[in-house]
C-alpha cells in the first residue's frame, strides 16, 4: 500500500490508547538525550523502531533538543536550482533524472546560460545558487571551474553552492587529480560550500542496489573529508524507503556523526524521502523496493537525527520538495529547524515522479514557519542571519499538538 506524503495538523496528535506508557528503555534514551546525551548506533535503530507511546515521546523530546539548541528560531535561504545537465551516463537506479546524450530531452546549458540563471535569481533577492548536473560523458574538467568563474564574474556576492562528491569524483579523475586538489581548485575559482547528495544509504550492502556501488561509501567519505580539509563546507543527507532498514538509518547517522567529530565540516543533515513513481528502482522489482517512507517514518527520521546528531549537525532540514511544504512544515515540531531554499526550479525529485511543484515563495516560508510557533528567519547558506521576522503572536496548532502529546505519554 502506497503511504501518503500529504499530512494534516491532525498527523501530530497522539493515536494512542490512554492507558499506554512509554517503555523503560525509550523514556531513558530519550531522558538522556534532552541532557545533552547522544542515542548510540544501536540506541537510535532502537528509537527506529518506537510505535505508540514511545514514538510520541520520541517527537517530544526532538522538540525539546531541538528548541535547547536552536531556539525558537527556524530558517530558509532564498536559493535557485541550476541543473546544467541532465545527461548522466551513470544510470542510477532510483533517479529518473538523467538521460542518454541523443535523447530529445538532454541538455547541456553553456556557461553563459547558466550565468544568466544565476542573474535571475540574484534580481529576486537569492543569496545562493545550488548548481549540479549529471555526469555528461563529453564534459570536461574544465566545464566545472568554467561555470563557477563564469557566475561569479558576473555576481561576485553571490554564493555558490555546487557540485556532488560525485561530480567531484567524475570531475577529478577527468583532470588527472586528486580529489583535495581539483577541490582546491574549484575553491579559488569560487566555490562557497558543497551539496553533500549522492550519499543515499552509506552501506556497501544497499548501494549495491542503488547504484552498483559505483560511487562506494568510502569514496563518498573520502570526497568529503577533502573539501572539509580544503575549507569547503558541505551539507550530509540521506535517502531512505526503498530497499533500506532502521539499521542502515542509524549506521548513516552514526557515520555522518563521527566525520564531524573529526572535521566539523557539515552545515546541515538533509533526510530525502525515497520517490518511486517513475524509478526503474521500483518498476522493475514492485515487490521488492518500497514506494517511499511512510508518513512516522519521516517524522522518526528528522527527530532521531536531531537526537543523535545534536551538538555536531545542530541544523536538520526538512526538504519539501520531498514531502510537500506542509509536512516539511510540521517536521519543525519534530526536530527540524530549517526549510531549505525557495528553489525556483527542481528538476530531479520531479522527474522521479515529485509532486510538490519547484517552487516555494519566501512568504510561505514565513507562514509555514509561524504556523509551527516559531520565529522566521531568511539565512545565507552558511547560516548567518539575512533577515528576522516576526513570530505568530498566537498559539499555533503545533502548539497545542505539542501539550496533547506530551499529556498523552506523561
Amino acid at each position: 500500500m502506497k503511504p501518503s506524503n500529504h499530512l494534516t495538523d491532525h498527523d501530530l496528535t497522539p493515536q494512542t490508547d490512554s492507558n499506554s506508557k512509554v517503555t523503560p528503555q525509550i523514556a531513558a534514551i530519550l531522558q538522556r538525550a534532552r541532557q545533552g546525551i547522544a542515542p548510540s548506533r544501536a540506541e537510535g535503530e532502537q528509537l527506529f523502531m518506537a510505535e505508540g507511546a514511545d514514538y510520541w515521546a520520541l517527537l517530544t523530546a526532538a522538540d525539546d533538543v531541538r528548541q535547547q539548541r536552536c531556539g525558537e528560531k527556524a530558517s530558509f535561504v532564498i536559493t535557485r536550482n541550476i541543473n546544467f545537465t541532465n545527461v548522466c551516463y551513470m544510470g542510477c537506479r532510483f533517479c529518473n533524472f538523467s538521460v542518454n546524450r541523443e535523447d530529445p530531452t538532454a541538455e547541456f546549458l553553456s556557461v553563459e546560460e547558466v550565468a544568466d540563471r544565476a542573474q535571475e535569481a540574484w534580481e529576486r533577492g537569492a543569496t545562493e545558487v545550488c548548481v549540479q548536473g549529471g555526469l555528461h560523458p563529453d564534459i570536461n574538467p574544465n566545464d566545472y571551474r568554467n561555470l563557477l568563474r563564469a557566475i561569479k564574474q558576473r555576481l561576485p556576492d553571490l554564493h555558490i553552492h555546487a557540485f556532488s562528491p560525485f561530480e567531484i569524483w567524475y570531475g577529478a579523475k577527468k583532470a588527472r587529480m586528486s580529489a583535495e586538489d581539483f577541490l582546491r581548485d574549484l575553491k579559488a575559482c569560487g566555490l562557497g560550500s558543497m551539496p553533500g547528495t549522492a550519499a543515499e544509504i552509506l552501506d556497501v550492502e544497499v548501494r549495491q542496489q542503488l547504484t552498483k556501488n559505483k560511487l562506494t561509501t568510502d569514496e563518498w567519505v573520502k570526497i568529503i573529508k577533502a573539501a572539509h580539509q580544503v575549507g569547503i563546507r558541505t551539507t550530509a543527507t540521506i535517502m531512505y524507503g526503498h530497499v533500506d532498514a532502521p539499521r542502515h538509518w542509524a549506521e548513516h547517522l552514526d557515520l555522518l556523526r563521527q566525520i564531524q567529530q573529526e572535521t566539523g565540516g557539515f552545515t546541515e543533515f538533509v533526510p530525502l524521502g525515497f520517490i518511486h513513481y517513475k524509478t526503474a528502482l521500483y518498476n522493475d522489482n514492485p515487490d521488492k523496493v518500497r514506494t517511499g517512507p511512510t508518513r512516522a517514518e519521516h517524522f522518526k527520521m528528522h527527530a532521531i537525527a536531531r537526537l543523535m546528531l545534536q551538538g555536531q549537525i545542530d541544523n536538520i532540514q526538512a526538504s519539501w520538495v520531498k514531502m510537500g511544504p506542509e509536512t516539511a512544515a510540521q517536521m519543525l515540531r519534530a526536530g527540524a529547524n530549517d526549510l531549505g531554499g525557495t528553489l525556483m526550479n527542481e528538476s530531479i525529485s520531479t522527474a522521479a515522479g515529485g509532486e510538490h511543484g519547484q517552487e516555494v515563495m519566501p512568504e510561505d516560508m514565513v507562514r509555514n514557519i509561524q504556523r509551527a510557533g516559531l520565529t522566521p528567519v531568511q539565512r545565507t547558506t552558511l547560516y548567518q542571519v539575512k533577515q528576522q521576522f516576526e513570530p505568530t503572536a498566537h498559539d499555533s496548532l503545533y502548539d497545542l499538538h505539542r501539550r496533547i502529546r506530551t499529556e498523552a505519554v506523561a
